[in-house]
């Protein structure tokens, strides 16, 4: 088939992967292979550089950038782990990808010791969900409804408002990023997709990462092997449309239509050519901010969803791209990316975690106002990132609300007063804070694929009357998969290949750990155990330390009414909430501004002695 040509309009995972899968399985011949990428970078939203390495211009002393964190996730990543099998390491010689990641997940183990924690900094005990029997009843007929009868209903529409404010909600959202007014029929994928997982939802311990970023273990790999048969990636390249031809309710793509260096240009399909387009990008539209200057909320471009759109405005059968892009302020939020050259502030961070860097997954603030988690991995994360480099990622799932600590939306801060932000709900001293550069960046389309939609919204990877293209992306319909997932991204590229190359070789089986008994079993157990409370409450059942820390708290406002001059530096503040001695705990206030320095001693015959709250006014 050395005549035969394929063209793909975007180089994410996807178009990568599909590449992959021509070579392989359909015997193309690399050459004839060319994918148009607009950004300088291949990848897609796998991504992970210096910051502004996406447009061409990175430096590793401006900071790393990772616009999303990616967990994987060997019982249902069938097709990612059966491509990667393939791919050979480029760090480890002799391994493939697949095995790479095996191995360091069989030493760097996903345990979360503070998987979700408070405005009071104490750790809560989600061993249990906080489900009433009501929740039960309504997560049970959620799991159990018809997805076609569901329509366009939202999560919210099935739950009561006090399902929100359970163990499970805070852990699930957080670590899928669902929100109430997402896709009902998404949540029930989730639900049963990830059943094996719930539980153990507490731990995250199902999760496995990649040794370093995804754009380094995953996307690097990936494109030196392609490279190596020859494929051509040409980037810069923003594809505006596509022609198509339609006879005997047939398709064929028939043009591509492109602008490269502000000129345009035209590719002609020859009758035996192959198309996939890339219909929708989850980080499109994204921008990115600076330690000084905040990221800009701005969705007016919209490339990779222009093109589907129009298609599907001109032709049947191909979906609908409005419902995911209709409303950005319900798919939006926003990620950071922190880098320093600071060990002693690295340290701080994940003593606070109680986890080795790489093993403790996402750790959540359940009480930020911006709804905020971070992830602190192994080190190093990056390549190019030398050993007195840190980098962590974190993420705010409510970027419009006015935060806890400096009073405005995440929206509108600067890197520096995220990073300030997150040092507050962290116990961070700011004397520790120096050397170091956090990378906001705001995503208007990063959950568009969890929107509310029908079936008939999502074309399906080789539509019914195509005949020589196909659709790789997020907002393709595969029955039973669960978008946001790179193996969505890998089973619709395999998917589109194999039906457009009438390829025999059988796609791996979606699993269906829901129909596992032991699953079944495990998770009703889960769902009916125990009572709630914080991780104090549990351990120490007579301790009033937690009820005095939030005692003192609600006396002081959170710290906003302590009687503070007006206009004075209040980051030069902070209440000390810690063990005075083993009967005793103090509280102090101090301000090197004001010279202030009132000391409060409450006695309490409480058998602790290490815990520390840091409360930092604002």
């Amino acid at each position: 088939m050395s005549e035969r040509k394929a063209y793909f309009v975007g180089g994410g995972i996807g178009s990568m992967s599909a590449a992959f899968f021509l070579i392989r399985d359909a015997h193309f011949d690399g050459k004839n292979i060319k994918i148009f990428e607009d950004l300088k970078i291949a990848g897609g939203s796998c991504d992970g550089a210096t910051t502004g390495a996406l447009t061409g211009n990175g430096s590793v002393e401006k900071g790393f950038l990772c616009r999303g964190g990616r967990m994987l996730n060997a019982p249902v990543y069938e097709c990612l782990h059966e491509m990667f099998r393939d791919i050979p390491s480029i760090r480890e010689s002799g391994k493939s990808v697949a095995q790479e990641i095996t191995d360091f997940n069989e030493v760097m183990k996903t345990h979360a010791n503070s998987r979700v924690v408070d405005l009071y900094g104490c750790r809560l005990d989600v061993d249990t969900m906080g489900f009433t029997h009501r929740d039960r009843m309504q997560l049970l007929a959620l799991t159990e409804a018809d997805e076609d009868k569901m329509g366009t209903s939202i999560i919210s529409d099935w739950f009561s408002p006090e399902f929100f404010k359970t163990n499970f909600w805070w852990m699930w959202a957080t670590t899928f990023a669902f929100q109430p007014w997402h896709s009902a029929a998404e949540l029930k994928r989730y639900m049963v997709r990830f059943m094996h997982e719930f539980p153990r939802i507490e731990t995250l311990a199902g999760v496995e990462r990649t040794p370093m970023s995804q754009y380094d273990s995953l996307i690097l790999p990936l494109q030196k092997w392609l490279e190596a048969h020859n494929v051509a990636v040409d980037f810069g390249c923003t594809v505006e449309d596509v022609q198509m031809d339609e006879a005997n309710h047939k398709l064929t793509a028939k043009t591509i239509h492109y602008v490269k260096d502000g000129k345009k240009c035209t590719v002609l399909l020859n009758p035996q050519d192959l198309l996939f387009i890339q219909n929708g990008s989850m980080t499109d539209s994204y921008t990115q901010g600076s330690w000084k200057e905040p990221a800009k909320f701005d969705f007016s471009q919209q490339r990779s969803f222009q093109v589907w759109d129009k298609l599907a405005e001109r032709h049947e059968g191909l979906g609908n791209a409005k419902p995911f892009i209709a409303n950005p302020l319900e798919s939006v939020w926003q990620s950071f990316t922190v880098t320093m050259k600071n060990k002693d502030l690295f340290q701080a961070f994940t003593d606070y975690q109680k986890n080795e860097p790489g093993t403790g997954a996402l750790m959540t603030f359940k009480d930020s106002n911006w709804f905020m988690s971070i992830v602190i991995p192994y080190q190093p994360h990056f390549g190019g990132q030398d050993k007195d480099t840190q980098v962590f990622w974190g993420y705010g799932l409510s970027p419009n609300k006015i935060s806890n600590y400096v009073h405005k939306s995440m929206f509108d801060c600067t890197g520096e007063e995220i990073f300030y932000e997150l040092c507050q709900h962290c116990r961070i001293h700011p004397k520790l804070v120096h050397d170091v550069v956090n990378i906001p960046c705001i995503m208007p389309y990063i959950t568009a694929q969890f929107m509310p939609r029908v079936r008939s919204d999502r074309p399906l990877p080789k539509p019914k009357n195509a005949v020589n293209f196909g659709f790789i992306s997020q907002f393709v319909e595969i029955p039973r998969d669960t978008v946001f997932t790179v193996e969505y991204s890998v089973r619709a590229a395999q998917t589109a290949v194999y039906a457009l190359c009438n390829i025999k070789r059988k796609i791996p089986k979606i699993n269906r750990h829901d129909l596992r008994p032991s699953i079944l079993v495990k998770t009703v157990k889960k769902a009916y155990q125990g009572e709630t409370g914080t991780l104090w409450q549990k351990q120490h059942k007579k301790c009033n330390f937690c009820k005095l820390a939030k005692l003192v708290v609600g006396i002081c406002g959170g710290c906003r009414n302590w009687p503070f001059n007006q206009g004075q530096d209040l980051r030069k503040s902070q209440i000390i909430f810690n063990s005075y001695n083993k009967y005793h705990y103090r509280i102090q206030e101090l301000n090197t501004s004001t010279n202030t320095n009132a000391t409060f001693v409450f006695k309490y015959k409480i058998s602790i002695h290490s815990s520390i709250i840091k409360l930092q006014c604002n």
